[in-house]
C-alpha cells in the first residue's frame, strides 16, 4: 500500500523537479568526497609551464635601467634550468624562451594543451605614473604675466614587496564553461573510468563534477600561492600577501595556476635586487622550495 501511494506520488512530481533534486542530492555527495576520493588519489605533479609575463612589443614596463619583460624572461628561465635540475621527473614547458609576444590566451593555452598540472606566470610590479602640472616659467603676454605650465611624471619608489595572485571569482561563469570545454578530452582517455570515476558525459553530474574540479583547481592555486608567499617572507622580502583578481592569463586555466610578483621594478632596491646573480638565485630557490612543499602536500594529502 505504501509503495503504490509513492508511486503515486511521484508520478504526479514534475519530471524537471526529480531532476533537480536528483542533482542536488548528487551535489551533496559529491561535494564531501570528491577532493578525497576522486581527484587526491591520481593527482600527481609531473608537468609544469613557467610562464615569462610580457615580451616583444608588449614590454613597456621598466625601472631606471631594466625592462619587467627582460628579468621576468631570466627569472623564468633560471626558474626552469633549476627545476629540471632539482626535480629531474618534473617535466618543465616554457610560455616563451627569447623576447617575442605570445597573447594572454596563447599561454594558458600552451599549459592546457600539455596538460600541465601547474602554471606559474612570473612577473614585475610597478606603481602608476601620477602627472602633474608645474609652473615652469612665466612670459609677458600684453603686459601681464602669463604662467607657461609643464608636465611632469612620477611614481612611487617606496612601494616594494611581493604579492601572488590567483584566478578571482569575478568570471566564474565563464570559466565553469571554459573548463567543461577544456576538459572534454578527459572522456576520451582510455583510462577514463579509473582516473575520472563519476564522471558521466553530457549529465547533471558530469556538470557537477567539472564545477567541483574548478573549486578545487581555486583551491590548490590559493595552497600554493600561500606557499610562494612564505618562501618570500623567509628571505626577508616584503609580503604583500595572496590575492584573487580577474586576471586573463588564469582565468581559463585547467589547472592550479598562480601569477607572482617578484618585486617592483620600480623601486631600485627591488630592481637591483631582481637583477643580481644573489636575488635570481634567493628567487628560484624560494620558488621552487614552495613548489617542493606544495607537492608533498598535494600528492598525500589534497
Amino acid at each position: 500500500m505504501f509503495n503504490q501511494k509513492r508511486s503515486k506520488l511521484v508520478k504526479n512530481i514534475p519530471l524537471m523537479y526529480l531532476k533537480s533534486i536528483l542533482t542536488f542530492i548528487i551535489y551533496l555527495v559529491l561535494s564531501n568526497s570528491v577532493d578525497n576520493q576522486v581527484f587526491a588519489q591520481e593527482y600527481k605533479i609531473k608537468t609544469i609551464v613557467i610562464d615569462a609575463g610580457h615580451g616583444g612589443k608588449d614590454g613597456a614596463t621598466h625601472g631606471v635601467y631594466s625592462k619587467e619583460k627582460d628579468v621576468a624572461l631570466k627569472t623564468a628561465l633560471n626558474l626552469g634550468r633549476a627545476l629540471q635540475d632539482s626535480l629531474k621527473d618534473i617535466k618543465v614547458i616554457f610560455t616563451r624562451q627569447t623576447d617575442v609576444f605570445i597573447p594572454l590566451y596563447e599561454r594558458i593555452n600552451i599549459a592546457n594543451n600539455a596538460k600541465a598540472d601547474l602554471f606559474i606566470s612570473i612577473h614585475l610590479n610597478d606603481m602608476p605614473v601620477r602627472v602633474s602640472r608645474v609652473v615652469d616659467y612665466y612670459k609677458k603676454v600684453r603686459g601681464r604675466k602669463v604662467p607657461v605650465y609643464r608636465t611632469v611624471t612620477s611614481k612611487s619608489t617606496s612601494t616594494r614587496g611581493t604579492e601572488t595572485f590567483v584566478s578571482g571569482t569575478g568570471r566564474l561563469g565563464e570559466q565553469d564553461e571554459v573548463i567543461k570545454r577544456e576538459n572534454a578530452s578527459m572522456f576520451l582517455e582510455d583510462n577514463y573510468q579509473k582516473n575520472y570515476e563519476g564522471f558521466i558525459a553530457n549529465t547533471p553530474e558530469s556538470d557537477i563534477m567539472l564545477s567541483l574540479m574548478k573549486q578545487t583547481n581555486r583551491d590548490r592555486s590559493l595552497k600554493f600561492a600561500s606557499m610562494l608567499q612564505q618562501e618570500y617572507v623567509n628571505a626577508g622580502r616584503t609580503n604583500r600577501g595572496v590575492q584573487e583578481k580577474s586576471l586573463a592569463v588564469l582565468a581559463r586555466a585547467a589547472m592550479p595556476a598562480v601569477l607572482t610578483e617578484i618585486g617592483f621594478v620600480s623601486n631600485p632596491e627591488d630592481e637591483d635586487y631582481m637583477n643580481s646573480e644573489d636575488g635570481q638565485k634567493e628567487i628560484v630557490n624560494g620558488i621552487i622550495k614552495a613548489i617542493k612543499n606544495y607537492r608533498r602536500i598535494a600528492e598525500t594529502s589534497f
